[in-house]
């Protein structure tokens, strides 16, 4: 089945069939969604296996340009599955690391919608997105203190976006934060009512998908790449980077649809 839109314009489903999650598509927009809701939506190796498959094929799918993840129910995700942790069966299987690292080397952008409590492992594949839109009612947090764990990989993901007192409250109190919190201590991008949810975030992919799918790679690469780098060497990176940039085509088909005064035509490259 090639991605796309249906007869009413809605979502159709990708031909692969998952245990875990489902994979819908729309146009250049692929939706992800974490589909255990009985079991608040948890993540172990078979999901972080199915997570990374459905990723690798999005990322072979040139008219696919955003991921939109979020969870099935009312749970974004309450994180890790402490009964089970989700035994390999005969389907994929990766770590949480492996996850993590396919999200930020996808080179397209990926936005969490946060319909519902994004905790422990939940929170930090939320913070991996590039973008966050949560509902005013949803709620985040490190609970795993309260079980005797530590959110260990998460830490390199939150630490990135939270200052170090915020964080290291989270972690050793297990207390959650509301949405407003979330918001102004940089955990979420916007925070919109839940009824809203759905409609400001097929917004903001429909936005990102309308960008230069090559401008975006390069850019969330070099993001990414350059991030714990010290000043001198980022910025030599970074000019490297720019000039990479500045020899795409659609770098030239953006200056030119720019001083014509018309809407450029994206090549992809």
């Amino acid at each position: 089945m090639r991605p796309g839109v249906n007869a009413t314009g809605g979502w159709y489903t990708a031909q692969m069939a998952y245990a875990t999650i489902r994979v819908d598509h729309a146009g250049p927009i692929a939706r992800v969604t974490l589909n255990r809701p009985e079991k608040r939506n948890p993540i172990g190796p078979a999901t972080c296996g199915e997570l990374v498959q459905a990723l690798g094929e999005i990322q072979a799918a040139p008219e696919l340009r955003v991921v939109v993840l979020t969870g099935a129910g009312t749970v974004f995700s309450a994180g890790g599955d402490l009964a089970a942790m989700q035994p390999a069966s005969a389907g994929p299987s990766a770590s949480l690391v492996d996850l993590l690292l396919a999200m930020h080397a996808l080179g397209k952008p990926i936005i969490a919608m946060v319909n519902g409590p994004a905790l422990a492992g939940g929170l930090g594949l939320m913070v991996a997105c590039d973008l966050v839109i949560a509902a005013d009612s949803a709620t985040f947090g490190t609970t795993e203190i309260a079980v005797g764990l530590w959110p260990m990989m998460i830490t390199a993901e939150i630490t990135r976006s939270v200052g170090r007192k915020t964080t290291l409250e989270m972690m050793l109190t297990g207390r959650k934060l509301d949405a407003r919190e979330a918001l102004a201590c940089g955990l979420v991008t916007r925070v919109v009512p839940a009824a809203e949810l759905e409609a400001e975030t097929a917004r903001l992919a429909g936005e990102l998908a309308a960008r230069s799918p090559a401008a975006i790679a390069l850019g969330l690469r070099a993001f990414y790449r350059s991030q714990d780098m010290a000043i001198e060497p980022q910025l030599r990176f970074l000019e490297a980077e720019l000039g990479r940039v500045l020899a795409l085509e659609d770098a030239a088909e953006g200056i030119a649809a720019f001083l014509a005064r018309r809407t450029p035509v994206w090549k992809g490259r």
